[in-house]
Order: C-alpha cells, then structure tokens, then sequence
C-alpha cells in the first residue's frame, strides 16, 4: 500500500514549489560565494546574506543542492520526489545540527537562528513536495485512493 498521494491534482504546482525552492537555494548561495570570497572556507565571522549568516562552505553546499534540485524538477519522473525527499532530510539534518551548536565553536557553516529557520523551512518545504509530486499509473493511484477510503 501506497503512504504518499499519487498523481495529486495539484503536483504541477508542487513541482514548481520545489523547483522555487532550489532556485532559491542557487541564488542564495551564489551571493554567498560573492559575500564571502577572500574568506576561509568555514570562516565563522559576520558574513550575512539576504539576512542570513553564511561562509563560504555552507553557498557552495547551497549551490550544489540548489541545483541537485532543479535538475530533479527538470527531469522529473518520480527522480525529483526521491531527491527531494532525500534532501529534506539532509538539510533536516544541517538545519538541526547548525542549531544545536550556534554559539559554539563547532559551528562550522557560521550560521545563525535565521539560517536555522530557512534551512528547516526550505526542508518541510522539500518534503512536502515530495510527498505529493509522486506520480503512477491509474492502478497505483485507484489502490491509494481505496486505501485512503479504508482509513
């Protein structure tokens, strides 16, 4: 049985949720390589972009799953739910992790409780797309769809 919704109605839309949301991380990231070059590469200074604190480790991260999403967007076919999935927990993971040690020297990626917030954002975000962009055949979304009726 099925647990996430297949061939959702509103899939384009999340489609396009998750594609904005590796746009952003793209953009944020590339104005954290260009406010942060010069730098060491896990500095732990007062680097900010767009109101979050940043070194240049933690935009080239940025960069990459910014763009590891939107190639998932682009090619679709139930490769961006698995993506997006995947990364959502990894940037659950950063998110969290960037949090518990803030005001300590082992904040290795300088961020701060705004960056702790965007990242675990954009990872619900990421997630929720995933949950609801898969798509299948109409005998996998007849079964969910009965399951669903079950419950």
């Amino acid at each position: 049985m099925a647990h996430t919704p297949v061939n959702h109605p509103a899939r384009p839309i999340y489609r396009a949720i998750g594609g904005l949301t590796g746009l952003y991380l793209v953009v944020f990231g590339v104005l954290g390589i260009i406010a942060s070059t010069g730098n060491e590469i896990l500095a732990q200074d007062d680097t900010r972009v767009l109101g979050q604190g940043t070194n240049l480790g933690f935009s080239l991260l940025s960069v990459l799953l910014g763009i590891v999403v939107l190639v998932g967007t682009a090619l679709g076919r139930n490769i961006d739910v698995a993506i997006n999935q995947w990364l959502a927990y990894a940037l659950m993971v950063i998110g969290l992790g960037g949090l518990a040690f803030i005001r300590t020297d082992a904040n290795i990626f300088n961020f701060s409780i705004t960056t702790v917030v965007v990242v675990l954002t954009a990872s619900l975000v990421l997630l929720m797309v995933g949950m609801y962009g898969k798509v299948g055949s109409e005998e996998e979304a007849e079964a969910f769809h009965k399951a669903r009726l079950i419950l």
